[in-house]
């Protein structure tokens, strides 16, 4: 999981890459074009090409800005921070590794796996449940409690659908 993380990090960064090296492209062939977009973006709000004709201007004295410009107004594209991708391949890994400990620690504790299951589900559960309280709080929500039962109950049919997947599997040596 955390190589996803950073796998979709690094795509990120190539697909601003490759916008931005179209975008500059445009402008130094299809400039007119690129003004007609500009003229686009600010009509909704009231402006025509005769009120924007000094940011055209600026803009087309200093292409830089006018590529970023349209990457952030046209496309809606942020240049992405290249070190995001570690942080998030370490984040989300570590998320995984210990989310996955939580159920499995009553199975290295308790002897029964019968009873290590029960108290599996249950601690999961609970750790979900907090979770998502913490998870409302941080976020400012007005029920917490809510998310926090939302949490739960979605980790908990996740799980029921994966146990009941590994249920079915055929189990060969097993009657």
């Amino acid at each position: 999981m955390g190589l996803g993380g950073y796998l979709a990090g690094r795509s990120e960064i190539e697909h601003y890459d490759s916008e931005y090296a179209r975008e500059e492209k445009e402008i130094r062939e299809v400039p007119h074009k690129e003004e007609a977009e500009i003229v686009e973006i600010f009509e909704p709000y009231g402006l025509d090409r005769e009120a924007i004709t000094p940011l055209l201007a600026s803009l087309k004295a200093n292409p830089p800005q006018w590529v970023e410009f349209m990457m952030k107004y046209e496309l809606g594209l942020e240049k992405p921070d290249a070190s995001r991708t570690w942080i998030s391949a370490l984040t989300i890994g570590g998320s995984y590794f210990i989310g996955g400990l939580v159920p499995l620690i009553p199975y290295m504790a308790v002897q029964s796996s019968y009873t290590a299951l029960y108290i599996s589900i249950g601690c999961t559960l609970f750790v979900l449940l907090v979770f998502g309280f913490v998870k409302g709080l941080l976020l400012g929500v007005s029920h917490p409690v809510r998310s926090a039962f939302e949490m739960m109950v979605v980790g908990a049919a996740a799980s029921a659908v994966a146990f009941g997947i590994a249920k079915a599997m055929p189990q060969p040596g097993i009657n």
